[in-house]
């Protein structure tokens, strides 16, 4: 048997359905906060834009919304009559009102970007916009970043970097934490390594030695000669044959872009094994010549 209700429970059922109803009425749930909407731009006022959305009223985007960048002339970022996406901040108010951001809505598309563009390793350009004791603050679409001065090319005159693009790679990029470092060095040494290829005899200078190898600088990039790499003799102690400052001729035999390393071969020079020890001035001054036929044993055409 289904129980009676009194007058006073249907009295209350009918309030609440009838308060839901008109709840769901008063609430449009396609302006909820964090949705894109599309409108139409309405008119100015001093503080913002009114934007047609197809409301109940007309929604506003305040002026700090409109655009990272507050001094800027509304009718050039938000053209009358004209049709852009925005962001919903915040629901509608009493009046049926929705608040809208711009700026937020290109942030946010900014950020997918720059993660697609880590994805694809790509190197960007960034405005440099401050300085502090650390590094730089740049400018990403919109996105303020970081270059540590360890990753800079000039480390020194900062100052003189302000208003300057430079080009850069990431090092992080984390939206949540709205974290964005980048590197200016490492962009460098990418675009160093795409114009160098396997095969290519390189003409540098002996930064350092190692007892496992030589380092050689070549035009902004480095190159290890390891110690197996220099002859097909043994070699007992590199400092015996190489000095700091050195002009030396190598072929590349490997180049890792992915961890930025290049291998290098002054051992493919040879004529004979030992002839780097025996007569090093020799390999140096006919490398040209003998490059070429190496080139084709470690390429497979011959």
């Amino acid at each position: 048997m289904t129980p009676k209700t009194t007058p006073s429970q249907e009295a209350k059922t009918s309030f609440s359905m009838d308060d839901f109803a008109k709840a769901l009425e008063e609430h449009d749930y396609q302006f909820q906060k964090g949705r894109v909407v599309r409108g139409k731009v309405f008119n100015y006022e001093s503080n913002g834009a009114y934007v047609d959305i197809n409301g109940k009223s007309l929604a506003f985007v305040p002026i700090q919304e409109v655009a990272s960048n507050q001094d800027i002339d509304l009718s050039e970022v938000l053209p009358l009559d004209e049709e852009l996406d925005f962001l919903i901040i915040r629901e509608q108010d009493a009046d049926g009102q929705v608040t809208l951001s711009r700026r937020q809505l290109l942030i946010k598309q900014a950020w997918n970007e720059i993660a697609e563009m880590q994805d694809n390793n790509q190197s960007v350009q960034v405005n440099v916009v401050g300085i502090n004791k650390g590094g730089v603050t740049v400018d990403l679409r919109g996105v303020r970043g970081f270059i540590p001065r360890s990753h800079l090319v000039e480390r020194e005159n900062l100052q003189e970097l302000i208003g300057q693009k430079l080009t850069a790679t990431f090092l992080e990029v984390n939206a949540e934490s709205n974290k964005l470092v980048l590197s200016q060095r490492l962009a460098q040494r990418s675009a160093n390594l795409s114009q160098l290829e396997v095969g290519q005899l390189i003409e540098g200078k002996v930064v350092s030695i190692k007892p496992y190898g030589v380092f050689v600088e070549m035009d902004g990039s480095t190159g290890l000669l390891h110690i197996k790499q220099v002859s097909q003799k043994f070699i007992e102690s590199l400092s015996s044959l190489f000095a700091v400052g050195q002009p030396l001729k190598a072929m590349i035999i490997d180049i890792d872009e992915g961890k930025g390393r290049i291998s290098l071969s002054t051992r493919v020079l040879e004529n004979h094994p030992g002839e780097m020890v025996e007569n090093m001035a020799e390999v140096m001054a006919s490398a040209e010549a003998r490059s070429q036929r190496a080139a084709k044993k470690l390429l497979g055409r011959e």
